[in-house]
Parts: C-alpha cells; structure tokens; sequence
C-alpha cells in the first residue's frame, strides 16, 4: 500500500492525496447513516491525473470510489469499512470548458457545482433547467452518475435526457472522449447511456456535454389546494392541455407534510394546506410574456375550480412570492428531520396508478404498524413519489427504525412492484438497495447489468458492492 500511496502522490501532488486525519467529509454520507474508511482520499486537478489514479488502483487491485459533492442519498459514493478503497474526489475538476451559444451547449468538468452551471448559463442568456435541493453542493459528474432528477423533469426530463457527451475514464484507466454536441449520431451503441446511471460502477466520468435552453420571457408559480390524490392527477392533465410544454414543474404535497413545515419552520407561512389533503405547486415557463403566462394560468385554475379539483388556488405576484413557495416545497426534508428519524423511499408509480397506490399503501401500513405518520411528496409530474415513513409521535425513533425499517421497506416496494412501479426514481441503488435490486427486477434484466459490469470492470474495482454484486 505504500507504494501506491507514493504512486498517488506522484499522480497528483502529495497535497492532493488524503491518509490522515479528520476525513469524515468524505467518508460520511449525506444522510450521515453510514462511515466508511477510506485507504486514502484522491483529489485529482485534470482527466489525465485521474486516468493515472485509476491505473494506479487497477495495478494494485486496489478500489476505486468516485466521489463527486457527496450529496447521494442510497450510500453509494463513500467507502465502505474495509480501510481498502481509494475514495476518488473530483471536485477539482471544476472548469466550465466551453459554451456554445448557436449549438445550445455547455461543456463542463464533472466537478463544476450544479448551481455554478445554472449560473454560467444565465450569464450568457441561457438556461440550464436541471434544478434539485442540493444544487448548491451536488456535481454534474454525480448527477450524471445517478441519473438525477428534480422539479423540471416534467418539461425538461432527467439528467440523461439533457446530456450529449461524457469524457470518462475506463476501470483500465483508458480515456474515452465522447464530448459531441451532435443531437444526432448513429453510429452504434450509445455508449453515453451506459456510464449515465451507472453510479461509477463501469467507469468514472470526468466530463460533459450538456444541452441549454433559451431562457424564458416569464415564470410563473401558482400554490392549489386540491381535495384528493385523484384530482391533483386529474389537475395534471389539465394543466398539461392548458399550458402544453410550459409546464415546467408540478409537484404534490401531503398534509401532513407540509404540517411538519408549518410546525419546523413558522416563518414560511404555509398556504392553504390545513382543511385539504394535498397541495400541489405549479410553475409555468413561458415564451411569450408575463401576460400571457399569467393567462393562461388563471384560466387554468378557473377551469380547475369549476371542475373541483381545485378547492383554492394562489398565484404569485413576484418572483419573491414564488421563491417563497418553492422554499415550502424544499423544506419538507428539513422538517422531516427536525421532526425525528425517517424512512425514507424514492418511488416512481405510472401516474394513473398513483392515487389509488396512495390510498392502498396508506391504508397497510397504518393497518400494519399503529400510529405510522405518512410524509408523502413528491414530482406527480413525472411519477416520483418521495414516500416517507415516520416514526408515531412521542415514541422512540430510533427504536422505530432499527426495528421497522427492513418490514416497511418491504411493504412499500411490494407495493410498488404491485402497481407497476420503481423502488427508486431518482436517488439510484447505491449499496442502501443493492441488496433490495434483486427482489424487484427482473433476473434477465439483472443479468445484463452483470455481463455490462464484467465487460467494462472485469476486476471489479468500480465502486464494488455498489449497484450490482458480482
């Protein structure tokens, strides 16, 4: 080990290489539910020195685990307990390269901050719409690993759908410059799709193309008390017809959700939440003019009030109105763990199934475990459900999760599996469900991630355990 650490430090200066000390900043995950050791902490500066630390690892057989801003959530970008594994942190790579206003694209380092992005776009005119609580600490090589998703996937889709190249480094520590900004080329496998998703288990992505956006001439956020699950739905299609591709979010909120901000955080001031089940929070993105996006969203909403699917609705006069709103939405989290421990599921359900899997679900695990609160929120837009458990009131939380978690995780994903859906939606599998994977896909489709991960990392060195077991 000591050679390798020397080999290390010769790769990317000794500064830059991590053995000693506090290092729980990037041994500890996000959630804090997990420590790891780390044999050393890697902070490469370009493409080529990460190259030089993966072959380094490769010929000492030793793992590697990419790390970006460390904001996962399914415990998959920091080591495990071995004291074996090189945790490789590319948050120096954090250089936006090029933009390229005619070609609407943006090529950036894997480490450039997500909001540092948001921010170079809108400097020069554009928009880059892919937006997330963490965006002031999560990287674009992490969201691209995972795949992330967010309040725009409604207009915008997932993080897959706004990228066209990746630079990455192989298991073999190879470089494969695959930076196109072509829309189009069908030469092959989409090799991009491949490390997209993957979690640095087939590669370690240190670049990327990325698609941008005119900017739009308005934005507009309304807040909507709605009676049930089935008309935040049926809301939905309305303001699908309505707004058509201006409709930029929609995201649904329990009651009890936003009571835990309310209670938390008083000086949010939560609308309209304390007589109606759900609320549901709209944005509108429009490329005409304010006018017009104010409209065609009042006529919406008066059509929503007619068809009572609404019961009340707010519209926000100012962009500080509609950051407030937002900040709601942002705060259940926060709440949630101002309020205790948590279980917490990343869900994705077809949409039509939605309310009735909310009432069937609800109903077991209330009928399962007394007094269980349901923290239910989510992107209804595209189908994701962040549906949480927590612990009843006044009782031992930490008792509640070492002795409930692993019976209600199996509950809520046999459940999703019933309606058709996804055990996670946009936070990945990382090594929190990689033991959960095989329950819930399908062996033939488990099976060629596999031969994908034997094909590309033969020795297992790619963040191992993570993902997929071998």
């Amino acid at each position: 080990m000591n050679e390798l650490i020397s080999q290390l430090r010769g790769a990317v200066g000794a500064a830059h290489v991590l053995t000693e000390g506090d290092l729980s900043a990037w041994e500890t995950d996000w959630r804090k539910r997990s420590r790891g050791k780390a044999l050393a902490v890697v902070r490469p500066g370009s493409t080529a020195e990460v190259a030089a630390v993966v072959r380094a690892c490769a010929a000492a057989g030793t793992p590697v685990v990419p790390q970006g801003g460390n904001t996962g959530l399914v415990v998959g970008g920091v080591p495990d307990a071995s004291g074996r594994e090189v945790v490789l942190s590319l948050t120096r790579l954090n250089r936006v390269r090029a933009i390229d206003g005619d070609n609407l694209t943006m090529t950036v380092d894997a480490g450039c901050v997500l909001q540092n992005l948001q921010q170079a776009a809108d400097d020069a005119g554009l928009l880059f719409p892919l937006s997330l609580a963490a965006e002031g600490s999560c990287t674009i090589g992490g969201n691209l690993a995972t795949n992330a998703g967010g309040t725009q996937v409604v207009r915008y889709g997932n993080t897959r759908e706004l990228c066209l190249g990746l630079e990455v480094v192989t298991a073999q520590g190879e470089v494969w410059d695959g930076l196109t900004g072509l829309r189009k080329d069908n030469t092959g496998y989409d090799l991009r799709d491949l490390f997209i998703g993957s979690e640095g288990t087939l590669g370690v992505i240190t670049g990327a193309t990325m698609k941008l956006y005119p900017r739009p001439a308005a934005t507009l956020t309304a807040w909507a008390a709605v009676p049930s699950m089935e008309a935040a739905v049926k809301l939905l299609g309305l303001a699908h017809r309505h707004l058509g591709a201006g409709l930029t979010g929609f995201e649904v909120m329990g009651q009890f959700a936003l009571s835990l901000v309310a209670r938390h955080y008083p000086q949010l001031r939560v609308p309209l939440y304390q007589s109606v089940p759900y609320c549901v929070l709209l944005e509108n993105a429009d490329q005409e003019s304010e006018e017009h996006a104010r409209t065609l969203f009042e006529r919406l909403l008066e059509v929503a009030l007619e068809d009572g699917c609404v019961a009340d609705a707010v519209v926000a006069e100012n962009l500080t109105q509609a950051h407030q709103l937002w900040h709601i939405r942002e705060a259940i989290p926060l709440a949630q763990a101002e309020e205790g421990l948590n279980i917490k599921h990343d869900i994705s359900i077809p949409v039509s199934r939605i309310p009735a899997f909310c009432a069937d679900t609800d109903a077991l695990l209330q009928r399962e475990i007394a007094g269980v609160r349901l923290v239910n929120f989510g992107h209804l837009g595209d189908g994701n459900l962040h549906y949480n458990v927590q612990a009843p009131e006044g009782g031992d939380m930490k008792a509640f999760l070492e002795g409930n978690e692993e019976r209600v995780n199996t509950l809520v994903y046999d459940q999703v599996k019933r309606f058709d859906g996804s055990i996670s939606a946009e936070h990945g599998i990382g090594m929190l469900k990689a033991g959960k994977l095989p329950e819930y896909k399908s062996p033939v489709a488990l099976g060629m991630m596999q031969a994908l991960k034997r094909a590309l990392d033969p020795k297992n060195l790619l963040n191992p355990g993570r993902v997929v077991s071998l």
